[in-house]
């Protein structure tokens, strides 16, 4: 589940650098790496995208409010000798 969580954050990231040159520069990054917004490439990077986005939306309520971002690490105590 860690390794899905950050995939989605990268992909989300990605799709909101995206917009923001969209927005800002209307320059659609995905659209010119795979040239045309209709493209098969194209509809498969916006499809992650907000697949990532109702991921990161539904797995807090999947995991009792927790999102995590790494694996579990068991906390080590020193010994006094």
């Amino acid at each position: 589940m860690v390794f899905f969580n950050v995939l989605s954050y990268i992909l989300v990231l990605l799709g909101a650098v995206n917009w923001g040159m969209f927005g800002i520069f209307d320059f659609n990054l995905v659209s010119a790496i795979f040239m045309g917004p209709r493209s098969v490439g194209a509809i498969i990077v916006y499809c992650l995208i907000a697949a990532a986005a109702v991921w990161l939306i539904i797995s807090p309520f999947l995991t009792n409010g927790m999102l995590k971002l790494q694996g579990n690490r068991e906390a080590r105590t020193v010994k006094e000798s």
